[in-house]
């Protein structure tokens, strides 16, 4: 074991925000692109222009039940004087042999069928008789109840201009437009055009995998009874909720014991299926702050982790570095559930989005009014504060004490509202800058 670290040489040094997410972003590329089916492509990023290879609609189709007609012969068509025409079959969606429309005649077509050749527009069924001789029809009848309905003759209460209720080919787009530009994020809409224009497969930058491991002797499973001095583990669950938040795949494991050895292990075993390390817990000044007394004593070979002191309030200590024989980044957050959330966000997040190739990593900053003072904030320290902003408003309220362990309020926040390092106090309806937070 190597007991000299860039952590003892830099023990003394007070890392600002900026300067701590610059280094961990630093040392972190993106993921390789991978090619991969459609559905599990979703919530990637893509890394080629997609071009349309054919027209869509890729060729001219109903918009509507109807009936198929030339605009001339239904032109005089009116409620008190219908115009008849002579049904010559059926035109279903996905119907290949088309009948030819000739004057006097119709063709009953249905929603997405190919507009038959002859035809100019379609008539909706609503404005015909449906082939029944009697009123305006409200529906068709199935073809399997009356067959009939596909010949004999139908009545047109109202006139249709050529292209009524036809979508024409290309109209959505054309034959080599672009599709979708690299750096996009495949979501339902984006896959369910990928497949409109018939890929199967496409190549992005995959969704990293984020290990989650809590660390405390201390912690329990939910569901499971609490013995004296114990409590349940919530960082485990809501960081790894917060990283498939972000666009990851997160794995949670269970919290590990305050032991050096045992720790050790399960990182070991981890990295195998690791893009990125997450452990909370362990990072401070304790006797019993395991994390950082198995992290610090990696050899050469097994990596460097360097654990700082940050100037922020909460989320003072924080562990950050390479490890394995893959250099897998890992982020060592503080263990109280408010500083573990904030640091995530802070730092976790961005290293997620930048693994995943997004050009923007960062949430952004709002502007909002402060609707109640802060009475004192740290110098020196960026301090961040559960917030309930309303967007309607433009306001943000602050929610709960400064206690790095009140989880309940950060339940009940939707915004982070930061106080630089050099305000002292926030008085009422001060702008602040906030991080929205969802």
């Amino acid at each position: 074991m190597n007991g000299t670290t860039d952590q003892t040489r830099h023990q003394d040094r007070v890392w600002s925000v900026a300067e701590h997410l610059d280094d961990v972003l630093s040392r972190i590329a993106p993921l390789d692109p991978i090619e991969l089916q459609l559905l599990d492509a979703q919530g990637c990023v893509l890394v080629e222009d997609i071009t349309v290879p054919v027209a869509l609609p890729p060729f001219d189709n109903s918009s509507m039940d109807g009936y198929a007609v030339r605009a001339a012969d239904v032109a005089d068509a009116t409620e008190s004087a219908p115009v008849a025409l002579t049904v010559i079959g059926d035109v279903a969606a996905g119907s290949g042999e088309l009948p030819e429309i000739g004057p006097g005649q119709a063709a009953r077509i249905m929603t997405g069928a190919p507009v038959p050749p002859g035809a100019e527009a379609v008539v909706p069924v609503e404005w015909t008789d449906g082939g029944t001789g009697q009123g305006p029809a409200a529906t068709m009848r199935a073809h399997s109840a009356a067959p009939q309905d596909a010949g004999g003759e139908v009545r047109v209460h109202r006139p249709a201009a050529a292209g009524a209720h036809v979508r024409a080919r290309g109209s959505d787009v054309t034959e080599g437009e672009s599709a979708l530009r690299a750096g996009t994020v495949l979501g339902p809409s984006q896959i369910g055009l990928l497949a409109a224009i018939g890929r199967g497969t496409v190549r992005v930058r995959p969704r990293p995998r984020v290990v989650v491991v809590s660390t405390g002797s201390e912690l329990v499973q939910p569901d499971e009874p609490l013995s004296p001095g114990q409590i349940y583990d919530s960082n485990s669950f809501q960081l790894t909720a917060a990283a498939r938040a972000a666009g990851a795949i997160a794995y949670r494991v269970g919290a590990v014991a305050d032991d050096a050895e045992t720790l050790r292990s399960t990182l070991e075993d981890q990295l195998i299926r690791a893009d990125i390390l997450v452990t909370s817990g362990g990072v401070s000044v304790g006797a019993y702050d395991v994390v950082k007394e198995t992290l610090t004593e990696l050899s050469a070979d097994e990596g460097t982790v360097e654990f700082r002191r940050l100037a922020m309030q909460p989320g003072k200590p924080q562990g950050f570095g390479l490890i394995g024989p893959d250099r897998i980044p890992l982020l060592a957050l503080p263990g109280n559930p408010v500083s573990s959330y904030v640091s995530f966000e802070l730092f976790v997040r961005p290293a997620i989005r930048a693994l995943m190739g997004l050009a923007e990593v960062h949430r952004p900053l709002t502007p909002a009014r402060c609707t109640e003072a802060v009475a004192s904030s740290p110098k020196g320290k960026r301090q961040f504060l559960r917030g309930s902003y309303d967007a309607e408003a433009g306001t943000v309220t602050p929610v709960g004490g400064a206690g790095s362990h009140l989880i309940k309020a950060m339940a009940h926040a939707n915004a982070l509202i930061i106080v630089p390092e050099d305000t002292t106090e926030v008085p009422a309806g001060t702008d602040v800058d906030v991080v929205l937070l969802g």
